[in-house]
């Protein structure tokens, strides 16, 4: 069994994941755009692993967007996206809050239709280490 930690930005919110992943889809949908601010949300799934809050829970909170199944659990303080529990069965982990490895894989890109126009070819886009000069 693999446990891996995640915080959120400011560090009020601290979790525990025991167990293991069965997925890791990066979402293209319009949904995810809007709420990453980003190109697309990335996301790890399990219906078997537990959540565990270890500190911070009062700094938790929720959005469900109304007439979507779309959801988003973030901490009040510093808006970082956390794990989520709101699909019956299913804990969702946004990728970049934990603080731990991920060994696994994309297992796909979802939601292409949607896809950002600006998210194409991005091979050729210069690449630097930190901030650029």
């Amino acid at each position: 069994m693999t446990d891996h930690v995640g915080s959120c930005l400011c560090g009020t919110v601290r979790f525990k994941v025991e167990g293991e992943f069965d997925s890791f889809y990066l979402c293209h949908c319009q949904h995810c755009q809007k709420d990453t601010g980003s190109a697309h949300a990335a996301n790890l799934f399990s219906s078997s692993a537990k959540l565990i809050w270890q500190s911070g829970t009062d700094a938790v909170t929720c959005f469900a967007l109304p007439g979507s199944r779309h959801n988003k659990t973030f901490c009040k303080l510093c808006g970082s996206a956390l794990p989520n529990t709101q699909i019956a069965g299913l804990l969702v982990v946004p990728a970049g809050c934990l603080d731990t490895e991920i060994t696994m894989l994309p297992t796909a890109h979802i939601f292409l239709s949607s896809k950002a126009a600006w998210d194409g070819e991005l091979g050729e886009v210069p690449k630097f280490e930190g901030l650029p000069d």
